[in-house]
């Protein structure tokens, strides 16, 4: 696996960079290509320590971030993180498809216990998005209580959705 790693108000130090590219080499083992690269990002706060990490496969992406006063404890969780998502997508696999579409090495991935959960859609709703602009589509959510708003974009006249972001603030998909 192909480590990068940036720091935000820090500087990566050899002793940073070692510990990531070690820790995540113990992800090698799951993936069936060796060209998957991982984006790490340090960011150092007054509060504490943060480290994102994200893998993206040809299928899916894999993202979990960790504050932690230490930083090296912070490397250590995300990357259980990490081992606790691709067990995740593996026993989702594994009910669903008889074939490995999401490269993850199956043989190496332990099977988790069944919890007897299966993804099933309990509601359906059809909408039709309404023209407006961003700014009301914001107020239209947080009137409703809803992490999310689909909406027609006025300037764009495109179909959007705005989002709270669990860091604060929002986020906005465009679609193309």
């Amino acid at each position: 696996m192909k480590v990068s790693i940036r720091g935000k108000n820090i500087t990566v130090t050899p002793g940073i960079q070692e510990k990531v590219e070690k820790k995540l080499s113990k992800l090698d083992k799951y993936f069936i290509t060796k060209d998957v690269e991982a984006k790490v990002l340090v960011r150092t706060y007054p509060t504490g320590q943060k480290i994102e990490v994200t893998i993206p496969t040809e299928y899916v992406l894999l993202r979990a971030e960790e504050v932690n006063d230490d930083l090296y404890d912070a490397i250590d969780l995300v990357v259980d993180k990490l081992e606790g998502q691709i067990r995740k997508y593996k026993t989702r696999l594994s009910r669903k498809s008889k074939n490995n579409k999401l490269a993850f090495n199956i043989a190496t991935l332990e099977e988790l216990e069944d919890d007897g959960e299966e993804d099933v859609i309990v509601k359906t709703k059809t909408i039709n998005p309404k023209p407006m602009d961003m700014e009301e589509a914001i107020m239209q959510m947080e009137l409703i209580g809803h992490t999310f708003f689909v909406y027609l974009d006025t300037e764009s006249n495109k179909v959007s959705v705005v989002y709270k972001r669990d860091n604060g603030g929002y986020g906005l998909l465009e679609t193309e």
